[in-house]
């Protein structure tokens, strides 16, 4: 069987997206089940990490499993070991490896040259882990989240990116407001509209979150751009997520983020903080659906 690896969202079909979130179901029910057991996991960390690193670690250690946590400065690729030499070592002792890097093109070779399957725990294009765990969170709100309209504010970075995809496939309406010149990649925006994803970039937040069940964001800057930040912090000024702006969503609407979040940035305290607010209810579902991730991906017999 040809090996299959999650780079993108689109890597999946709608009707593998919901088996991966009732397995994330029974996961939160419960122990997740022993499908990871015998097996290694590597965990390749070019970037920092908090959330994603330490539920990968504990998901592989809760299904059996044994995670192998490699940072680039203290392994040969920080010695400059070409990347396909360490794709093929790393897949002859390891079940799969996870990868948390820079250019989406470095990951697209680790899993061209590996012969397990390769996760994208983050590249500077793509954040398909955090938005599948979000999509999740969201869809056991919302009865028939295909009907509804979710809201991007700010950066049209990477999450912002995924989102797309995740409209792409899942059926959501999806509208972006991104100041001028922070529009999200333009390729990934083009090959969502022609799947018939339903998305519209705008300026204006009001705009985007008004009927919204979901107003999303994350923060200014992301890692990489911290000389950038005084540009931004002005760029963005308007397109902070407040009580005024959640006030023009739907009723039923929850405010997310994917953290770390800046308060008085890009999100008020209040509303970080405030009822509406489930972007803890999103970090903790990052260890359920990573889990069913590779569940799904590692287990030698799929039904």
């Amino acid at each position: 069987m040809k090996k299959k690896d999650f780079l993108s969202i689109l890597d999946l079909t709608r009707e593998e997206i919901g088996r991966i979130f009732e397995k994330a179901r029974e996961n939160r029910r419960g122990m997740p089940g022993r499908s990871l057991a015998g097996k290694a996991v590597v965990l390749v960390f070019e970037k920092a990490s908090t959330r994603t690193r330490i539920s990968f670690e504990v998901g592989i250690a809760r299904m059996g499993g044994h995670p192998v946590v490699l940072a680039a400065e203290s392994s040969q690729m920080g010695r400059g070991e070409p990347l396909k030499d360490t794709a093929r070592i790393l897949a002859g002792y390891c079940d799969a490896i996870v990868m948390r890097t820079f250019e989406h093109t470095r990951i697209e070779e680790m899993a061209f040259f590996a012969r397990v399957p390769v996760i994208n725990a983050l590249t500077d294009l793509l954040h398909p882990c955090q938005v599948l765990s979000d999509c999740f969170t969201l869809s056991e709100r919302v009865v028939n989240l295909s009907a509804r309209k979710v809201a991007w504010i700010g950066d049209g970075n990477n999450v912002a990116n995924s989102w797309i995809n995740a409209a792409a496939v899942l059926g959501f309406e999806l509208a972006l407001a991104c100041p001028k010149g922070y529009e999200p990649d333009e390729a990934v925006l083009q090959a969502a509209r022609r799947a018939g994803a339903r998305i519209s970039v705008m300026q204006d937040p009001r705009d985007a979150a008004r009927d919204a069940v979901a107003v999303n964001t994350d923060v200014w800057a992301s890692m990489g751009q911290e000389n950038e930040v005084p540009s931004r912090a002005k760029a963005f000024s308007s397109y902070q997520v407040d009580e005024v702006l959640m006030g023009v969503a739907a009723p039923d609407a929850v405010f997310m983020h994917c953290l770390p979040a800046h308060r008085g940035e890009e999100v008020t305290e209040d509303v970080l903080e405030g009822p509406r607010s489930i972007v803890w209810e999103q970090a903790l579902n990052r260890l359920y659906v990573q889990e069913a991730i590779l569940d799904y991906f590692l287990r030698e017999k799929k039904e």
